[in-house]
């Protein structure tokens, strides 16, 4: 079948099904279940009433339900399991992923990246935005610094191989020991010092997405308060870290914790730059060594890994609320 007439099809089943629920599950609520007539009319269309939000909630619920909280329960059942999935082993997977140095070192990795990548990010952002609004040809700057944003991790990621070349006539790190004498060498083999070339390659994706939403909160700054501050004696940088930047403190918090929800989650520069080996292993990539040997490991990484998202997505969501407010 043509994949057109497949959508249309899919359209019209989708908003037809939808359509249908609504209208014949009202039509049973309303003339079977509680109808309204007789000596209980008034009662039956205040119970009908009750129940009506529940039932067009009852897709959506069933939906999340299915593809949300079916998957989570499922996957920390499996995690119980051994490697062929027959034997319950309880929670022996996780009791050996703590013990394993390879784990330790994931999770240690994983913290670099949770304390350096958004910090960083919203840093460079919030810099930008300030600077880029006082040009005349600021926008050009924000497209060029937001571009990153329109590149895949893998992409990315291939571009930066060729900057930490360890080739000096095409990677720029060894051209600058070339020009001093020294000796080449593969930035991605140094130990510890390899994570932070890997964070700096999300750090110049997430920027131009920090930078944009900053932007649009300084422009939202009333300018009363800045003049207020001009007036009274303040110099740029006390009107930008005690004017500005406590005016913007929500905006900040929010885009810090997406980032850091997204850090959480990133794989593809790890595998894509090292593969996870001279101890850049992070607790994604680490999940993959096992994802084609080791359901039951491989699932219970993926359940600390959410358990360790899980907190600052409900942080995340608290602030967003509280600044609706």
């Amino acid at each position: 079948m043509s994949p057109v007439i497949q959508g249309i099809l899919t359209i019209l089943i989708g908003v037809g099904g939808c359509v249908g629920y609504f209208y014949f599950s009202n039509l049973i609520l309303d003339k079977v279940i509680f109808p309204a007539k007789g000596a209980n009319a008034g009662r039956n269309i205040n119970r009908a009433n009750q129940v009506r939000p529940w039932l067009f909630l009852f897709p959506a619920m069933f939906a999340l339900g299915l593809y949300l909280a079916y998957p989570v329960v499922g996957s920390f059942w499996r995690s119980l399991f051994d490697r062929s999935g027959a034997n319950f082993i309880g929670f022996g997977n996780y009791i050996d992923l703590f013990s394993e140095s390879g784990f330790r070192t994931a999770v240690f990795n994983n913290l670099l990246w949770v304390l350096f990548v958004p910090a960083a990010a919203t840093f460079f952002g919030l810099l930008i935005a300030q600077l880029t609004d006082r040009l005349s040809w600021g926008n050009i700057a924000k497209s060029l610094i937001f571009m990153p944003m329109a590149i895949s991790f893998v992409g990315a990621s291939l571009i930066w191989k060729f900057v930490y070349s360890a080739n000096p006539d095409i990677g720029i790190i060894n051209a600058i020991r070339d020009s001093m004498g020294l000796a080449a060498l593969d930035p991605l083999q140094v130990r510890f010092w390899n994570n932070f070339f890997l964070m700096f390659i999300l750090v110049w994706i997430q920027t131009g997405f920090a930078m944009v939403i900053l932007s649009a909160a300084l422009r939202g700054i009333p300018e009363e308060t800045v003049e207020a501050a001009i007036i009274d004696g303040a110099n740029p940088f006390q009107v930008f870290f005690k004017i500005k930047v406590p005016q913007i403190m929500g905006t900040i918090v929010v885009v810090w914790t997406t980032i850091t929800i997204l850090t959480l989650k990133v794989f593809d520069i790890v595998y894509t730059m090292t593969g996870g080996n001279f101890g850049t292993h992070i607790l994604p990539s680490y999940m993959m060594t096992f994802m084609f040997r080791d359901d039951g490991r491989a699932t219970a990484v993926a359940f600390v890994i959410m358990i360790l998202v899980l907190p600052v997505m409900i942080w995340n969501i608290r602030q967003a609320r509280a600044e609706m407010r």
